[in-house]
């Protein structure tokens, strides 16, 4: 679990995050949603430690992370898995070089065998056992998201943190991309924090999910309830999607979400 208490962030004289206040639940996926410039990159690049907050703190399983000793919070690096939102893979590695780096970096102590183990225990987790060859500029979008979640889950994460991990997607690669995030969330026992906009992705995987506006939590909630929220900012925001639109006309019918993924086009 992710404790996040009245996180202020400012550049400059332009405040960004303004007393945001929540919990990341373990084993599940926590959406943090909203649209652009609202703030929900800054917020992880505070809980991760690469921007200090101006005001507030950080827990990690109970664990204070803000401005606690370097020690500590290296330890606590150390349990986090990053999927970038443009899977920053190295160019230079193949896929099975790229699995392998963050071992090579955080556990010396490994053997190169038990690196080989793990890594392709991770590509295949993935669906990509036979790809461990392949450079980088060889491999699809979708591809390169998942050595992205290979690498990530490598050093058996306790935390995973995923930044727009559909962009760039066809929205059929988006979906078996966030299919794989939550099955991993839930097999491993992940706090998985993912930043998103897509509402999609909310009707997909959201078990738990923040909305953000302007640098302020306005609300929280699971994607069941989403749909029948009464802040007005967060309306607006979601029922843009045709797919929210029809989860919402098929709610008011009585069906299922079943019924909501082969009718994404029409409307309420």
């Amino acid at each position: 679990m992710i404790e996040i208490h009245n996180i202020h962030k400012s550049f400059g004289d332009a405040p960004i995050l303004k007393g945001v206040t929540c919990t990341f639940e373990t084993g599940k996926c926590n959406l943090v949603l909203g649209g652009s410039g609202t703030g929900k990159s800054v917020l992880l690049k505070c809980i991760v430690g690469l921007l200090k907050p101006d005001i507030g703190s950080i827990t990690f399983d109970g664990t204070v992370f803000t401005n606690n000793k370097i020690e500590i919070r290296q330890e606590i690096r150390k349990q986090i898995g990053m999927l970038f939102q443009a899977s920053a893979l190295f160019d230079s590695m193949n896929v099975f070089e790229n699995v392998e780096f963050p071992l090579r970096m955080l556990t010396p102590d490994m053997s190169r065998a038990e690196r080989r183990d793990r890594v392709e225990f991770c590509l295949k987790r993935v669906g990509l056992e036979a790809a461990g060859n392949k450079m980088p500029s060889e491999l699809s979008g979708g591809m390169k998201k998942r050595v992205g979640i290979a690498r990530a889950i490598a050093p058996n994460c306790t935390y995973l943190f995923c930044d727009e991990p559909n962009s760039g997607l066809d929205p059929l690669t988006s979906i078996k991309i966030d299919e794989l995030i939550y099955e991993i969330t839930h097999e491993y026992n992940i706090t998985t924090v993912i930043i998103t906009h897509d509402m999609n992705s909310v009707v997909e995987i959201g078990d738990h999910i923040v909305y953000l506006h302007k640098g302020q939590k306005l609300w929280d909630g699971t994607k069941d309830e989403i749909l029948n929220a009464q802040v007005p900012e967060l309306k607006e925001f979601i029922f843009s999607s045709s797919l929210v639109r029809a989860a919402k006309r098929i709610e008011m019918e009585g069906g299922s979400l079943e019924e909501i993924r082969q009718e994404p086009s029409k409307d309420i």
